[in-house]
């Protein structure tokens, strides 16, 4: 397996900037999740990576052979990258064995290899002799990842494979295949627009928007010290409300005093309140439940606050009713930013 590096790419289709300027860095048996909306250039990326694109600028290396950006890219088929798309496109004519050693020699498409890949992807051997359409969801993105790690290749990316799956097995899918890319020591690259996929998987996360690489770092890193509101929004739901900085590093807005990070570099700010947060205190600020989003263990309270809309998150038993007033407060410090300047 081999690092990944990005450097400066750039691709354009017609008058649309896919991918704008990207750098990024994967090191070697590393799994790093690309993180964004639909249309904020991951697949493109991706694409540009296995080399089913040409970037019209920058660099692709596999640790410091050159693939793309410095002359001839190299063609797919010389890059050694396995690839999982989404719906794991299974050849429906082979069984899992035949869908397993279809990349490798011919040599070894009858050898231990396949065995050893199933037991990677944590699938019983008696599977070998089972047709795609005999396997569920899961099952089926298992063996595409088997199919892909078989060949050893440099590097393994993966296209948002669990989007069709429900939410309990794409849970359990997720955490098997995480578990075979390190169990491989396989330098993978995942595609995803699922917050929770990327923060709970992945070494590294790597958040696009409109082309545009906008933070990466370890997933404790972007959720607790965003680049901007809008990807605190993006990565845990916050919610941001106006505020006035103080002393030291106090700041008031609708929810009262509240304690920020870091002292603020501006007197406007915008402060950047994670769902979590917010708790029910009887000595805190008056509040209105205008809608509760139930979910067992825990419930989503949408509230006004003096104007202010917000969001809480509380167990779920001992949730208010919409319509309900309550009182609130900020718990822990929050992040600051300095407020965008009006016309």
């Amino acid at each position: 397996m081999s690092s990944l590096t990005v450097t400066g790419v750039r691709k354009t289709f017609t008058d649309t900037v896919a991918v704008d300027d990207v750098s990024l860095h994967v090191p070697h048996g590393s799994l790093t999740a690309v993180l964004g909306p639909s249309g904020c250039g991951k697949t493109t990326l991706l694409r540009l990576i296995a080399g089913f694109l040409t970037p019209d600028a920058g660099t692709i290396a596999f640790d410091d052979r050159v693939v793309a950006g410095a002359g001839r890219p190299m063609p797919p088929q010389e890059r050694k990258v396995g690839y999982v798309p989404q719906e794991g496109a299974l050849f429906p004519h082979l069984d899992v064995a035949g869908n397993i050693g279809f990349g490798l020699p011919r040599t070894e498409r009858g050898s231990s290899r396949v065995d050893e890949m199933l037991d990677l992807v944590e699938l019983p051997r008696v599977f070998r002799s089972r047709q795609p359409h005999e396997l569920s969801g899961g099952q089926q993105q298992r063996v595409a990842l088997a199919r892909a790690l078989a060949p050893r290749p440099s590097v393994v990316l993966l296209d948002e494979p669990f989007s069709s799956l429900d939410a309990s097995l794409r849970e359990s899918t997720g955490r098997a295949v995480a578990r075979a890319l390190r169990a491989a020591h396989a330098t993978g690259l995942l595609v995803t627009h699922d917050q929770s996929e990327a923060l709970s998987l992945a070494d590294q996360v790597a958040v696009l928007r409109d082309g545009r690489l906008i933070q990466a770092g370890s997933p404790a890193d972007v959720y607790l010290t965003p680049h901007d509101p809008e990807l605190a929004r993006f990565v845990g739901g916050a919610t941001s409300l106006e505020g006035r900085a103080g002393e030291g590093r106090t700041a008031t807005c609708a929810l009262g005093t509240v304690t920020m990070t870091h002292p603020a570099s501006a007197d406007d700010v915008v402060l950047v309140i994670r769902p979590d947060q917010v708790v029910l205190d009887p000595d805190g600020v008056a509040a209105h439940v205008d809608e509760v989003s139930f979910y067992g263990h825990d419930a989503a309270i949408r509230l006004s606050v003096a104007g202010a809309a917000l969001v809480a998150r509380v167990s779920g038993p001992s949730a208010p009713a919409a319509g309900d007033s309550v009182r609130i407060r900020v718990h822990g410090a929050v992040h600051a930013y300095p407020a965008p300047v009006r016309d």
